[in-house]
């Protein structure tokens, strides 16, 4: 059965809110020291879930978050957990799930992060050691430090707070769900929701790892897009040969490759492949000015695309190509290549199915590869796009929390990446409102070196959750 509040959330008599909101910001802000000692100590820890890393550091992060959820008092259990990836035979890393039962007409919150962290990248990049967190300038520079290990402090430091507040012991039911191998394509995700449906089973769904419109605006994000990736292989040769001997005559693969993923684009840099489709939604005023700012684009180098910049980002296809296995310039030699393999990564517009924009990119392939190579197309993996019902009255609780956190109106914001596990959730819990929150802001650079997260950001976003959480502890369901 979906909760619906017995009355649209309104402000209570104004002195009890009043007085409400006051001890939840003292809380907070008296919670604030030991969350970011806390979050530092998290940062320390490598807990990359790639293979290649060493997994260890994975289940020591699940059990370091796990100790914090056990200790805000809140939960009747907090384990430990994992689930199967599909019919492989493996299992996926470590999850956390702690849960606290409902009482009295209450709804329940989902609270939703990743412990698992991307890869560092070249460590000489760094101002500062990747897994030594550092303030510098009123951030928290480290791997993590943003995505997503400050989503879940903030869930922490906000339940917290809302336990002080209620004396722990609150009439809203409570799910913290914090996985362990979202940066690794969260491959166990389907199944896990399967396998723990009841205990995840939510009013509201709050997933902390999207970001806001700058650091001091805050932001709901009302879509996202979805992407398909694939690894694209072609073959001219049955032997690498001569370039001097044979170059001019023969077709090298990386000569293919290149006029192949050339097709790709149109001369503004805009998608060019039949069949992947645009979104058409008004975005806000977003200069090129802040763009650059925003990315490093370097002086003299224009953006791409067409139409309004937010809007390219939001609501229209893009496609990168996000790795080349070929020989590396040290080791090169005058020699025409018979093999080259690239990575394509597809970004799909909200509106269109993962699967359909898929296959209009491997069509597109197979009728623009030159020569007669031999072309083969596999490791798909898709994601679907979110977009999100803004009319729902969780929706509503949120922005008003958010603007009292923030002192900021929140915007509705799009966004250009893909958090694929959502669609997911929206499978299995069909009812729930969810909502997409998080602490970055554009210089935050998750997944890059130099990984920050913006304090004041810090503060303001477990302000706003913990006020969250004590508005729907006020709420009776309808009769």
């Amino acid at each position: 059965m979906t909760f619906e509040p017995a009355a649209r959330p309104t402000t209570n008599d104004a002195s009890d809110a009043a007085s409400a909101d006051a001890r939840i910001r003292a809380a907070v802000a008296g919670g604030i020291p030991s969350a970011l000692a806390e979050l530092g100590a998290l940062v320390r820890i490598p807990s990359i879930a790639w293979p290649s890393f060493d997994q260890g550091q994975v289940r020591r992060s699940a059990e370091a978050v796990a100790a914090l959820a056990e200790q805000t008092g809140l939960f009747d259990s907090v384990r430990i957990t994992d689930a199967p990836i599909g019919d492989t035979g493996e299992r996926g890393q470590p999850a956390v799930l702690a849960t606290r039962a409902a009482k009295n007409g209450r709804p329940t919150i989902l609270l939703y992060a990743h412990h698992d962290v991307q890869p560092t990248g070249r460590e000489e990049e760094w101002l500062s050691p990747p897994f030594e967190p550092t303030v510098r300038d009123g951030r928290l520079y480290g791997r993590g430090a943003a995505d997503d290990k400050a989503g879940i402090m903030v869930h922490i430091g906000a339940l917290r707070a809302f336990a002080e507040v209620t004396g722990a012991d609150p009439q809203l039911g409570l799910v913290l769900f914090v996985e362990g191998e979202e940066e690794f394509g969260s491959r166990s995700f389907a199944d896990f929701l399967r396998e723990n449906k009841e205990a995840l089973r939510a009013d509201v769904i709050v997933v902390a790892d999207s970001g806001n419109w700058d650091a001091d605006t805050p932001a709901l994000t009302v879509s996202l897009r979805g992407n398909a990736t694939m690894r694209v292989k072609v073959d001219t040769l049955g032997h690498a040969s001569h370039s001097g001997m044979y170059g001019g005559a023969v077709p090298d693969a990386m000569l293919a490759m290149i006029k192949l993923l050339g097709t790709l684009w149109d001369d503004e840099g805009s998608v060019a492949i039949a069949g992947m489709m645009a979104r058409d939604a008004a975005t806000p005023a977003y200069s090129e000015e802040q763009l650059r700012a925003d990315t490093g684009l370097l002086e003299g180098v224009t953006p791409i695309g067409a139409g309004s910049i937010m809007g390219r980002i939001w609501n229209k296809p893009a496609v990168t190509v996000t790795g080349i296995d070929f020989t590396d310039v040290a080791s090169a030699s005058n020699t025409l290549s018979k093999s080259v393999t690239a990575k394509i990564s597809a970004r799909v517009a909200p509106g269109q199915s993962a699967q359909e924009a898929y296959e209009a990119v491997a069509a597109h392939l197979r009728a623009n590869v030159p020569f007669g190579a031999h072309l083969e197309i596999d490791d798909v993996d898709t994601g679907e796009a979110f977009l999100v019902d803004t009319a729902g009255w969780a929706a509503v609780l949120a922005r008003t929390a958010l603007a009292d956190g923030y002192g900021v109106a929140p915007i509705d914001m799009g966004v250009g990446g893909s958090i694929p596990f959502i669609a997911d959730l929206v499978r299995e819990f069909p009812g729930a409102q969810i909502l997409v929150t998080g602490v970055e802001d554009p210089h935050s650079r998750a997944h890059s070196p130099n990984e920050s997260l913006h304090l004041a950001t810090f503060h303001n976003a477990m302000l706003s959750e913990a006020m969250l959480l004590q508005r729907l502890d006020a709420l009776t369901s309808e009769a």
